[in-house]
């Protein structure tokens, strides 16, 4: 596969035909995101690509094609001007021009089934009445005709749909693009008297040439043949044709009738509209299901079909590499990122420190961790344990030395016999070094609980218990938050 010529975000392919001002290549639209798309590009000539009366008509059939919105219209996508090139960038359609299809049809001895004839040409006056019936962005008709209605320009699909293309010489209102005095665009042997003449031209010349397809079709050869395009002229002036079942017995009654109404030499003459012409069809030839045209088509363009089938997977293969190779380039690597370690603390209980010279009560923020397993919640019950049995000590001690130290006073070690119990000093943060609050200081008799408080002269003890002290609170200047309790005096 070659190199595609690219222009802007399209890759053009292989030619898949061929026109008098243009040529239809295959394409790839290359978006962004890796987004890719199969489509049908309308190349004009190089050497007509500066002739600024053909790049209107390719602007004017952009302008006209993207107005028409039917499913037997292709659709117009882009526009691209760009290296030299202007292109119009339609849908596309897996199918082949109904010009080809009737050769083959021909080279094989036959015609197309009649039920296949009706369907698709249906569909082609379906389209055509959608173009005619076209309006403007502000719902002014913009009176297209297509003035080229010809096989060449009706593409059959493999999913039986029949489908317009190419309004490059349609005439429309606010054309960009005028034909000269004298000047005759078509192809003549589909082509209206009038449209010949240079005459004004209506829909009914579009109705006309539909006429000349449907005979071509029934019979299965061209309605008008001539050595030269001059005498061509003169036989479609001359109007002398046949009904169709002079040459092929057994057509349904009153088809006859139709095709030669289509084909009248005066346009007053003929279906005043496409969809006219489309409603007697159905009557005399019902048409068959899309089903069965898309086998009929797929059955005579078999090789054709499968050899762009074959182009279009080798380019959509090289497109899907070019992709891959981006995404398959890894990101940069990102940072590593620590998790942080869960709150220790459990729940809204109180957790109690224990100080040298106080009790501090705080309440923590709440935690995901079950109290329990909190390594701190650990802590805090071990603390909790050794400042209740201090206490529990201290209550002890005093009683059996027969001292009136207050229940919450700890002396440091026992009175020497014949001495007095020195009294309990008052124990304030200032008297008393503090200590870290996560760590709990074990019972020991060589180590004090609380501080040593300083020896006094006290009054001789007395039988009876001490009062139960009161406890006054004091905040704490050093720590917000936090309640501290003094020892009594």
């Amino acid at each position: 596969m070659r190199e595609p010529n690219v222009v802007g975000r399209y890759a053009i392919y292989d030619k898949i035909a061929q026109g008098g001002m243009a040529s239809v290549h295959l394409g790839r639209l290359r978006a962004a995101a890796g987004f890719s798309r199969t489509v049908a590009i309308k190349r004009l000539h190089p050497h007509l690509s500066e002739e600024p009366e053909f790049l209107k008509t390719i602007v004017d059939e952009a302008r006209l094609a993207a107005r028409i919105s039917h499913p037997n219209v292709v659709p117009t996508i882009d526009v691209v001007s760009g290296a030299g090139e202007l292109l119009i960038v339609m849908e596309y359609v897996r199918g082949e021009s109904l010009s080809r299809l009737l050769r083959a049809a021909v080279a094989r001895g036959g015609r197309p089934p009649l039920a296949v004839t009706s369907a698709i040409v249906l569909g082609a006056l379906h389209g055509l009445h959608a173009a005619h019936e076209a309006t403007s962005d502000r719902g002014q008709p913009l009176g297209i005709v297509h003035r080229d209605v010809s096989p060449q320009n009706i593409l059959v699909g493999a999913d039986g749909v029949a489908r317009i293309i190419d309004f490059g010489v349609a005439k429309a209102a606010g054309r960009l693009q005028t034909t000269r005095e004298g000047v005759i665009k078509g192809k003549v042997a589909y082509m209206a008297p009038e449209q010949l003449a240079a005459a004004e031209t209506t829909r009914r010349v579009d109705v006309y040439a539909m006429g000349v397809v449907l005979w071509e079709m029934l019979v299965g050869r061209p309605l008008f043949r001539a050595d030269s395009d001059a005498a061509l002229v003169a036989v479609v002036m001359a109007g002398q044709v046949e009904p169709p079942s002079a040459l092929v017995p057994d057509l349904p009654s009153g088809l006859d009738a139709l095709v030669m109404t289509a084909l009248s030499r005066e346009a007053a003459d003929r279906f005043a509209s496409a969809q006219e012409m489309a409603d007697m069809l159905v009557r005399v030839l019902p048409p068959a299901l899309p089903t069965d045209v898309g086998k009929w088509v797929q059955d005579l363009a078999r090789d054709a079909l499968t050899q762009r089938a074959a182009t279009l997977a080798e380019i959509e293969s090289a497109s899907g590499m070019v992709r891959a190779s981006i995404s398959d380039v890894p990101p940069p690597e990102a940072p590593a990122v620590r998790a942080k370690a869960p709150e220790r603390s459990t729940d809204d209980a109180p957790t109690i420190a224990s100080q040298p010279s106080s009790l501090s009560i705080e309440t923590p923020r709440r935690s995901l961790l079950p109290p329990w397993r909190s390594p701190r919640a650990r802590v805090v019950a071990i603390a909790g344990g050794i400042v209740l049995t201090a206490a529990v000590a201290a209550i002890l001690v005093g009683r059996r030395g027969g001292s009136e130290s207050p229940a919450g006073a700890v002396a440091s070690s026992a009175p020497a016999p014949g001495t007095a119990a020195p009294s309990v000093a008052e124990l304030t943060p200032s008297a008393v070094p503090a200590a870290p609050s996560s760590v709990a200081q074990p019972p020991d008799s060589a180590t004090p609980v609380a501080a040593t408080a300083a020896p006094t002269h006290a009054p001789p003890a007395t039988p009876h218990p001490a009062p139960r002290p009161r406890r006054q609170s004091t905040p704490s200047p050093q720590s917000s938050g936090m309640v501290r309790f003094s020892q009594p005096d």
